[in-house]
């Protein structure tokens, strides 16, 4: 334990550092009254905003937040892996989706949201429909290009061993393809969060999103800043969810 702490302090202690340093530069430049606390709070206010407001943000606001991230992202991974895999094994699936995925990342999600809206009202459904939007992509891209780059000559070698596609994809590509299926899966748990909050702030009565958007219109500066710190940590937490189940999946797959 001490051992993994001690890297650990190793590896981010600069990282650390420069953040209290941000952090108390930040502090000192509010109390000094050289920007106006309505336009940015210091740490300090935003922290007890936090505090103040805490039975709403933790026990109304960033349930609901959360709710959406993870049904969106169950929906996100198990539909972007199938395409992905279906991509893979039958090229006329490529040839025709692959373009309607890349459509689909250029339209502003602000322009489409309300669309969504429109046929779902203001549920929760939605907030998800914005959610699988923004976090559909990364996985179905990564696990595409994981598969279709990994082992040329593993595959080579065991296709002159009799071994079919199917085997060839269970024993040499999809186990290769992980570190690239899980990059993507990083980036969508954290677009999630991001589409999950573009869905509050357009039409909702729950979520960090729209306490954000409330509280933006009420001019309380800090208590915005206290639902972005939250959204920023809910989405830092599950990027290391994901980089933890990463790396115990690939410390096994090696053994």
């Amino acid at each position: 334990m001490k051992g993994n702490l001690k890297k650990w302090t190793g590896d981010y202690g600069l990282f650390l550092l420069v953040v209290i340093l941000l952090v108390s530069l930040w502090q000192w430049i509010v109390k000094q009254g050289m920007v106006p606390a309505f336009i940015l709070p210091s740490p300090s206010a935003i922290w007890a905003s936090l505090i103040d407001n805490r039975e709403l943000l933790f026990e109304e606001h960033l349930p609901a937040t959360l709710k959406e991230v993870l049904i969106g992202f169950g929906f996100s991974l198990a539909g972007g892996l199938l395409l992905g895999i279906g991509m893979h094994f039958f090229r006329p699936v490529e040839k025709i989706l692959y373009p309607f995925l890349v459509i689909s990342q250029t339209v502003p999600l602000i322009a489409i949201s309300p669309i969504f809206i429109m046929w779902f009202g203001y549920s929760i459904w939605s907030k998800i429909a914005v959610t699988i939007l923004t976090a559909f992509f990364p996985i179905v891209v990564s696990t595409y290009d994981g598969l279709k780059a990994g082992g040329k000559e593993y595959r080579e070698l065991l296709q002159t061993m009799g071994a079919g596609r199917w085997m060839i994809f269970k024993k040499i590509q999809m186990p290769m393809a992980l570190p690239s299926i899980f990059s993507g899966l990083k980036m969508s748990v954290v677009y999630c969060v991001v589409g999950a909050t573009i869905g509050e702030w357009l039409g909702a009565s729950e979520g960090l999103g729209y306490f954000s958007r409330r509280m933006s219109g009420n001019l309380k500066a800090d208590a915005v800043f206290a639902a972005i710190f939250l959204l920023s940590l809910l989405g830092i937490v599950l990027f290391l969810l994901i980089s933890l189940v990463e790396k115990q999946l690939l410390k096994n797959q090696n053994r």
